[in-house]
């Protein structure tokens, strides 16, 4: 598979880890953090992408045609929403038009770290300020 990066990773304005926001591609690392934002944590009541739970997303190929993998975490690896949270993140990238496949990988590692890893609005939210 042919994953599409282009210069050094930042952490975007919709949370996800991105290589390029203005991809000439059918479809943009911004067009999938914004399709990401309202996949909720039913527990705390927060987007995965503000909370930090979305790791890293990429571009790339599959014989069905244009793939999205996308890492991330939950808050905890016993987090009893987290089958929850795989399939509203797949759904939701699979609507997306010009995508054809889908894959989610779940990571733990680096653990998830709201301190470090969340927005600064999701900060205030968890009173982490």
């Amino acid at each position: 598979m042919e994953h599409h990066r282009a210069g050094p990773r930042e952490r975007g304005r919709q949370g996800v880890m991105m290589t390029d926001t203005t991809a000439t591609d059918d479809v943009t690392f911004h067009q999938i953090g914004k399709a990401l934002q309202p996949v909720f944590d039913p527990e705390i009541h927060m987007s995965v992408v503000d909370l930090g739970l979305i790791y890293g997303a990429e571009l790339g190929e599959s014989a069905k045609g244009r793939k999205v993998t996308v890492t991330m975490s939950l808050t905890s690896p016993a987090c009893p929403y987290g089958p929850m949270l795989l399939a509203g993140v797949h759904s939701a990238l699979a609507r997306l038009p010009g995508v054809a496949d889908v894959d989610v990988d779940l990571v733990f590692s680096p653990a998830w770290d709201p301190r470090t890893m969340a927005t600064e609005d999701a900060k205030e939210q968890l009173g982490l300020y």
